[in-house]
């Protein structure tokens, strides 16, 4: 065949399906509707102008708490508008953002509760909560100081009774999709996929260290000598008071983390007895350990339940 013939029809074979192929749009419909009937036009202003309670119930937060949060995140994520669409504003990102942590809904919910992409409302979400760690995590979990960790221990001493412990520690994993080419990384003990969140509260059920990210298929005992927190009590630079007293005693102990069964016994993380024929010391001890344990363990249920994250995916 001619070489001129074969081009001729190569032509008109691309310009077929070209002339088959189904137009996309720029924007879907639905997205097209967002300015006029997303839920940030519909619900959210309509809650936040005439119903604070039900504004609380729907955000998990108070007006108060949200624009405070807002101002804070607000700069770093403002984008400029484009000749092809205008950027969603840095409010609506953070409303979006706060729906899917509250909530326990998919991306595909917020797609058309808001009317943003599947793709667009995943890419806020991960951009709204990597800026509130980078602004916030100085503030909200600041390095433990030697004060910081005297009080601590006062708080405990004074709560449950027991003396020189620097914070209660627990694991939890996280459920997840599993990432592609992950094999069995993520998957835990439980045959579901996972991270894992290792976390310390004080006694005010409030947290001060947390440590996300590692591999579901690891140990409590893993997480904690693969964390940070580890790593600096290793190296001493961790702000650990020097061994003190015990009260109304002249026995010096360290300070140190409890824990449960699960984590390995070290100078600085305690951990109860085991066994079943213990003696009455031993029992006291365990009894003493259970109760300044059990403020992470509080703590992650005020995390799950009064702040609103969805139980579900703490396991």
């Amino acid at each position: 065949m001619d070489p001129a013939h074969v081009f001729v029809f190569g032509v008109m074979g691309y310009l077929y399906l070209k002339w088959k192929r189904k137009r996309r749009t720029w924007v879907h419909e639905i997205n097209a509707a967002r300015p006029t009937h997303g839920h940030f036009v519909t619900l959210y202003r309509p809650l936040r102008e005439r119903d604070p309670a039900k504004f609380f119930n729907y955000m998990r937060m108070s007006i108060a708490s949200f624009d405070e949060l807002l101002s804070r995140v607000r700069e770093p994520l403002t984008k400029r508008d484009t000749n092809m669409r205008p950027a969603i504003p840095p409010e609506e990102m953070l409303v979006i953002t706060l729906r899917y942590l509250g909530s326990g809904c998919s991306l595909k919910d917020l797609h058309y509760s808001f009317r943003v992409g599947r793709s667009t409302a995943g890419e806020i979400v991960r951009k709204v909560c990597q800026t509130i760690w980078e602004t916030m995590k100085g503030e909200c979990l600041p390095r433990p100081t030697h004060t910081a960790c005297l009080e601590i221990a006062a708080g405990f001493w004074e709560r449950a009774n027991f003396p020189n412990c620097l914070g209660a520690v627990d694991g939890k994993h996280v459920r997840i999709v599993k990432p592609p080419h992950s094999g069995s990384l993520y998957q835990n003990y439980k045959h579901y996929f996972s991270i894992g969140l290792l976390a310390v509260s004080d006694a005010n059920y409030s947290f001060v260290y947390v440590d996300v990210g590692s591999y579901g298929k690891d140990s409590d005992s893993t997480l904690f000598r693969n964390s940070t927190l580890w790593n600096e009590i290793e190296s001493g630079t961790l702000n650990i008071p020097r061994p003190a007293p015990l009260p109304g005693s002249d026995v010096t102990v360290p300070y140190a983390f409890v824990g449960d069964e699960a984590f390995g016994l070290s100078t600085h993380l305690l951990r109860p007895y085991s066994g079943t024929h213990l003696t009455v010391k031993k029992r006291v001890f365990n009894y003493r350990l259970s109760r300044a344990r059990r403020y992470v363990e509080c703590t992650f249920g005020i995390l799950t339940t009064s702040g609103g994250f969805y139980i579900d995916r703490w396991m």
